[in-house]
């Protein structure tokens, strides 16, 4: 279950579709590292990585937001501080587990879902409501 960006999940605003594509690549590699059953301390760092992007993504889309006057910033930070605690968790479980290969499985379907699910329901509005601002 690899996870992949498609041309579908673009939100059509540059800079957010660049850094979604590089979100889904580092995470793919976290979970072929966890499926190759690559070392922990290789793993660990690949979390960490996948941490600090998705902040700094996070930090530049609500960013963008402020710039461009999108009024449901409200929930987009709020989804977006849930999947900040969620992966928090997932890597803490990690750890405590020793390094077990069901919780990269698992991260990588709440992950894959997520994503998907976040980008197509919540950021795609982005994109159309930057749309509205250029006519």
């Amino acid at each position: 279950m690899s996870i992949v960006w498609t041309p579908k999940l673009s939100v059509g605003v540059d800079r957010i579709d660049e850094q979604h594509k590089i979100w889904f690549e580092k995470a793919d590699e976290l979970f072929e590292a966890g499926k190759q059953k690559r070392a922990k301390e290789y793993i660990v760092t690949m979390f960490d990585f996948l941490d600090d992007y998705t902040k700094q993504h996070f930090r530049d889309e609500e960013a963008y937001m402020e710039e461009i006057g999108y009024p449901e910033i409200d929930a987009q930070k709020k989804a977006h501080a849930a999947f900040i605690e969620s992966l928090a968790k997932l890597k803490k479980d990690y750890n405590e587990s020793g390094g077990n290969i069901l919780l990269i499985v698992n991260a990588n379907k709440m992950i894959i879902d997520w994503l998907t699910k976040h980008i197509t329901n919540m950021d795609t509005k982005i994109g159309e409501y930057a749309r509205t601002l250029n006519k």
